[in-house]
Order: structure tokens, then C-alpha cells, then sequence
């Protein structure tokens, strides 16, 4: 049989050895050779000589052609029963290794343009050689792997993988690899785990299950059962980067700031010219509050990876955070020009669009989305909340009452629609949303404090009620460390509503000391109103059209919720 076409396919200078096993075989053959006179006799066996000969000189994918090609011969030409099975083997090992060789520009990083053709004829090899010998663990594993790639039989991977697992009990790197990659698609939990323990087992001095273990245990947030499996795979190999960066990032999702930092700091001496150790060193200086060192991190992975979208997106982030809406927006659009329309960009630049106060120009960065993406629950809350600091509250609330008629125990959405009601005037369907949303969290701060300023300031009697707002605004300024001056404004309302003047100025007057400017003028009006002993009345009205409808006497206006 002729040798396939391999013109699309680039030729390599050098080809993966063959197995030790097939070494064996061809001595094996060379002896039945030497010990049998009607060896001679077989029509193919010139042909199986030659396939033998230029099997042990093979160094490129040709040559392995050829190989095949002999082999092939020899066979259709007719060979005794010793012969026909040293063929069969050599046939067989030579396809896989060829197939083999094909994997390997695929599987590597970054691969093959030309991957998915490479792939098929590299499965056409591997599913060749399996064919004559199912008994090829390794193959079995190549075949699953390549399948699992876009595009590929996952029915057939699957099944791959089952065989792999089975038939390599005697190579046990093999099988551990084949049990990870097992419980790398599986939906139960426990039959994810329970390979993953086998592949501890097997895997010896590989420390690659127990990193493999450690992900699962932190995507489970077992956190020291990850830790553990981290520091042993660390153990087992000090110079494994990915060991330390899996460590650091487990102890950023424990809070534990500074080993992670060593941890990760270990993983880039490691592995210097890597960027992921330095975004999670970005992430653990972020949640730290020390930008400055966040950013110093962010821009080294930048000179590193001049193309890495997460470096743009945590840099943008960390930019919002210091208040650098200019340069955070730059970011952002940085990665839409690389990558229009990407979902995270898209919601980032909405929020520092909030950030900014332009909540009209963030909602309708969200509406694309929301277009794109109707079931997106993150995109649809975050679109109605803009819709109301926008102050376009019936927009927000037709979006909550769908959110909350297929979730009804949405604890965003219902605060969410709570604010939006207040704004509209419609304090006591505002006070029952805010009940429900405290029985579902009662540490939320900025619901005991919206809860306290309606139940202390509404005008309508039946509605007020002071002991009650000042249970609430007192735990939601103890929650803030009464460092919030709105908050404190609550509670000086609260204590008004009380008749307790004096302490509402005292609260009334820190408000003042410790707001933004932008809130002053208002803060300084209710200390006013305290100051003449009355109590401090509020009711919104706001319209869609971004105007007040007429309410209570003008020198008691509030423009947004106490949020």
C-alpha cells in the first residue's frame, strides 16, 4: 500500500523513539531468522526486512512512512504465523509512534496552527496502530486528549480514557495521568475525587495529582485539605513554580495576604519570565490595599505579556480602586479593541462609568449585554441597580419584579427593589422588601441603614418607628465602625425621631466632620433641623424623566436613597 500524502503537514527532523517492548521483538526476529531454514519461503519476508532495517534507522515522519509502507507489504504478501505477528507489532507500534509525534505539535503550547488537521491525521495513526494492539495505554490516553480538544469525539474520549485507566495497572505514570484527565470532566463530585485519590496512589514521586487534587479540594473551598496537597507536591518538587502559585493562591482565598505573597514570590523566582505569578501577587497587594505594589506587579506582567487581557482588566480594576477612572477606562478599552465585545471588559467599563457618576452612559454599556444575554442574572441586577442610581426607578423596578418572580428569594434583587420603591414614594412596600432582605442577611449594613432612615424619617405616622431605627442604625454603624457619614446621619435621624436632640446633633455634627464634600450641604440641613430640636422628615418622588414630582416643602429634598 502506498504512503498517504503528508504535503500539508510540515516534516520534522526527528521522530519519538519506539518502545523497549518492540527492541525486544526485532532480536526476537533476528533469532527466528538465524534458526529457521523455511524462513526464506515467505513471499513478504524481503519486505518485512527491510521495514526492520529502516525501522531502527528512522529519524523522521518519512521514514516512519516508509516503515508502514513495508510493513504493510510484507503482510499483503503473505508471511508464516511468527512473521505475520513480529509484522502486526511493528506495523502497530510504528503507526502509534508516528501518530504519537503528530500529538506532540498539538499538545504543546502554543500549538500547531494547522492543529485540527494535524489531529486527524495524528487520531488516524494513534486509531490505527490500536486496532492491531488495544493494549497501548499511552495511545489510549493521546486519543482522549486529542478528542477532548474542540471539535473532537467526546463519546470516544470518554471511552478512551476507561481503557486507558484499565489497561496501564503496570505503568502508573500512565494511568495517573489518565485518571486526572477522567476527573477533569466529571460531573459527580465524589467519582471526581475518588480518581484523584487513585492518582495520588499511583502517581508516585508526581507531584502533578496532587496539585490536580489541591484544585479540586479549592474549588470545593477546602481550603487546608488544598493547602496540604500543595505543600506536598511542593515537597516532592521545591522547583515546581505551578506547586507554590496553586499555594499562593489558596492563601489569598484565606485571607493570609503575606504567605501568599511568599508563596507566589517563590513561584516567580521560579519561573521569571511567567505572568500569572505576578497578577496573583497584584490580586493579594489589591486586597491588601496596597496599590502602588499591585500596580508595580500588573506593569512588570505587562512587559512580560504586552497581549494578556487579565493583566489590562486587573490593572483597570486596581485603577478604579485608587480612583484613576481615566486610566482604568483606557485599560478597559484597551482589551475591547483586542477583544470586542468581551463580557467582562463590557461590565468593567460600566462600572467605572459608575464609579464616575455617569450611571445613565454605565446602564447602556449593561443594555448591550443584557441583549446578548437575557438570562444573565449578574448583567440584569447590576443594569436595573444603574437604572435606579440613574434615576430611572420604574426601569429598575419592571427588571426586579422579573427577577424576583423566578427568584423570590433574590436577597440583591429584593433590596435592589426596596431602594427603587423609596424612591418612587412607596415607603411601605419599601419597609416590606427591607424586611424580607433582613431576614436573609442581617449584617448587611447598607440595608439596616436604608431600613432606619425610612422607619425614622417617613411623614406618615403609622409608618415611624424610632426605637426600631435605632437598633438598626446602630448595628449598621457598628458594622462600618461608625466611620460612614451617612450612616451616622441615620443614626442621628433616629435618635430625633426618639426626641433625643442632643444625641442627634452629636451624631448629626460627626456626619458632617467626616462626609465628602459633595454631601455636606445636605448633612449640614439635617443638623440644622436638629439643631432646632425637630425631627427630619423625608419622602422621594422621583420620575423616570429625571425630575421631582411634588412633595414635601422644599427645605427637606433627597436626591437618592440613604445608600
Amino acid at each position: 500500500m502506498p504512503a498517504r500524502s503528508r504535503a500539508p503537514i510540515r516534516e520534522r527532523s526527528s521522530v519519538m523513539p519506539f518502545s523497549p517492548r518492540l527492541i525486544v521483538l526485532f532480536f526476537l526476529g533476528a533469532l527466528l531468522w538465524s534458526v529457521d531454514p523455511a524462513w526464506g519461503a515467505n513471499e513478504g519476508q524481503d519486505d518485512l526486512d527491510h521495514a526492520t532495517q529502516a525501522k531502527l534507522n528512522a529519524r523522521t515522519r518519512t521514514d516512519l512512512g516508509e516503515v508502514i509502507r513495508l510493513a504493510e507489504s510484507a503482510l499483503k504478501k503473505g508471511l508464516d504465523e511468527g512473521n505475520t505477528q513480529f509484522a502486526k507489532e511493528l506495523l502497530a507500534s510504528t503507526c502509534i509512534q508516528r501518530g504519537t509525534n503528530y500529538a506532540s505539535e498539538i499538545l504543546r503550547l502554543p500549538p500547531d496552527p494547522n492543529w485540527r488537521e494535524i489531529r486527524r491525521v495524528a487520531l488516524e495513526d494513534l486509531e490505527r496502530g490500536l486496532a492491531i494492539d488495544a493494549n497501548e495505554p499511552q495511545a489510549l490516553l493521546l486519543v482522549a486528549q486529542l478528542n477532548l480538544l474542540p471539535g473532537g469525539d467526546v463519546k470516544r474520549a470518554h471511552k478512551a480514557l476507561d481503557e486507558a485507566v484499565d489497561r496501564s495497572a503496570e505503568q502508573p505514570q500512565v494511568q495517573a495521568k489518565a485518571l486526572m484527565a477522567r476527573a477533569g470532566f466529571a460531573e459527580d463530585v465524589d467519582h471526581k475525587l475518588k480518581d484523584l485519590d487513585r492518582a495520588v496512589q499511583v502517581g508516585l514521586q508526581d507531584p502533578s495529582p496532587l496539585r490536580a487534587r489541591g484544585n479540586f479540594y479549592l474549588d470545593q473551598k477546602k481550603y487546608d485539605k488544598a493547602l496540604a496537597d500543595f505543600d506536598a507536591a511542593a515537597k516532592l518538587d521545591p522547583e515546581n513554580a505551578a506547586a507554590w502559585e496553586s499555594k499562593g493562591v489558596t492563601l489569598i482565598d484565606l485571607k493570609r495576604y503575606d504567605d501568599a505573597l511568599s508563596a507566589l514570590k517563590k513561584a516567580h523566582e521560579l519561573e521569571p519570565k511567567e505572568p500569572t505569578p505576578l497578577l496573583q501577587m497584584a490580586r493579594a497587594h489589591g486586597l491588601k490595599t496596597d496599590y502602588k505594589a499591585a500596580l508595580d506587579d500588573l506593569n512588570e506582567a505587562d512587559q512580560l505579556d504586552p497581549a494578556n487581557l487579565a493583566v489590562f482588566l486587573l490593572r483597570a480594576s486596581v485603577h478604579e480602586e485608587m480612583n484613576e477612572r481615566e486610566k482604568a477606562l483606557a485599560d478597559v478599552d484597551r482589551v475591547l479593541k483586542l477583544a470586542p465585545g468581551l463580557t467582562e471588559a463590557m461590565r468593567l467599563r460600566a462600572v467605572i462609568l459608575a464609579g464616575s457618576g455617569k450611571f445613565a452612559e454605565a446602564a447602556t454599556q449593561l443594555e448591550q449585554l443584557h441583549r446578548e444575554a437575557p438570562a444573565d442574572e449578574d448583567v440584569a441586577l447590576q443594569l436595573a441597580l444603574f437604572y435606579n442610581a440613574a434615576k430611572k426607578p420604574r426601569k429598575a423596578l419592571q427588571m426586579f419584579d422579573k427577577m424576583l418572580a423566578e427568584k423570590p428569594g433574590n436577597a440583591d434583587a429584593l433590596r435592589g427593589r426596596a431602594d427603587a420603591l423609596l424612591s418612587m414614594g412607596k415607603q411601605a412596600e419599601a419597609i416590606a422588601d427591607y424586611e424580607k432582605v433582613l431576614a436573609l442577611d442581617p449584617k448587611d449594613a447598607e440595608v439596616l441603614n436604608n431600613f432606619a432612615w425610612v422607619l425614622a424619617t417617613s411623614p406618615e405616622e403609622k409608618l415611624r418607628n424610632g426605637k426600631r431605627a435605632l437598633d438598626l442604625a446602630t448595628r449598621s454603624a457598628e458594622l462600618t465602625s461608625y466611620k460612614q457619614a451617612h450612616i451616622l446621619s441615620t443614626l442621628a435621624a433616629a435618635y430625633a425621631e426618639l426626641g433625643d436632640f442632643d444625641s442627634a446633633r452629636k451624631w448629626s455634627q460627626k456626619s458632617v466632620e467626616v462626609g465628602k464634600e459633595s454631601l455636606k450641604e445636605e448633612l449640614q440641613k439635617e443638623l440644622k433641623s436638629y439643631q432646632a430640636d425637630k425631627p427630619w422628615r423625608e419622602l422621594q418622588q422621583i420620575k423616570d424623566d429625571d425630575t421631582e414630582l411634588p412633595g414635601l416643602p422644599a427645605e427637606n429634598p433627597k436626591e437618592t436613597p440613604k445608600r
